[in-house]
């Protein structure tokens, strides 16, 4: 039983990135699945939410009323894959549940970059061309560490530092890493190693889904696309030791 009486329980999963990378698909997986409880949105927003922690007392029962579980309820969990890359917010986690879950599904960084701006133009938060806007973040990379939730095409495709963060932290049985191309192309397999991990039973009648594909108006251009071959090679080349994964799809 994960909650008691008092409706007192724990969150015992968080699929915590990477934007762009296919979190609302496993999100949309989840809650057909009869012995998972998710919240009541995608995308909490409770441990990058900076003012919840200015005290040693955060309000998690502000977080707790994103959830319902029911009694055939056997394991608890959201989706915010910011979470992955803002700075605290995997320590805030510990502090919360030391024992949590934690999934993340990794994209090519080109095409989770170039996604993203796609993303931010058709919200209009982005104006700048594509090659603009990776130009002017490749300039702060080196020199700025500050975060930006919007315009962080290249930062957030950075995903072996994000890891290794995670895992000075939580314990590496506690991390599932899935590739995006793998949940895209083969759920049924993808699914099975979740439900493994988070010791559920197998996910059935699955059908397949594509959600927030968007229609780009431009394709990725041969310079842009050159450019960032080139900036993520040594990063897709020690993600690939990290994880042990074939990635060479990833750099060609």
């Amino acid at each position: 039983m994960i909650f008691n009486s008092n409706n007192n329980f724990t969150v015992n999963f968080i699929i915590c990135g990477t934007q762009k990378g296919g979190t609302t698909a496993l999100d949309h997986y989840m809650r057909m699945h009869s012995e998972v409880c998710m919240a009541k949105k995608k995308e909490v927003h409770f441990f990058d939410n900076d003012k919840y922690f200015l005290t040693n007392s955060p309000p998690y029962n502000k977080y707790h009323k994103f959830f319902d579980p029911k009694t055939n309820h056997k394991v608890i969990g959201e989706s915010t894959p910011i979470y992955m890359f803002w700075i605290n917010a995997m320590e805030r986690i510990f502090n919360y549940n030391p024992n949590i879950k934690l999934i993340i599904i990794l994209r090519n960084p080109i095409e989770r970059a170039f996604s993203n701006w796609n993303m931010e133009i058709q919200r209009k938060r982005e104006k700048r061309t594509f090659l603009e806007s990776i130009n002017d973040e490749i300039k702060q990379l080196n020199r700025d560490s500050n975060q930006n939730r919007t315009h962080s095409y290249l930062r957030r495709g950075f995903y072996t530092d994000q890891i290794k963060s995670i895992l000075e932290i939580f314990k590496k049985k506690q991390l599932l890493c899935l590739k995006n191309e793998n949940l895209r192309n083969k759920p049924e397999d993808t699914l099975s190693i979740v439900s493994d991990f988070l010791g559920i039973s197998r996910f059935i009648n699955i059908q397949k889904v594509t959600i927030h594909s968007r229609f780009y108006t431009e394709k990725l251009g041969l310079e842009e696309k050159k450019f960032l071959n080139n900036l993520f090679l040594e990063e897709i080349e020690s993600l690939e030791k990290l994880l042990r994964w074939d990635l060479s799809t990833w750099k060609s």
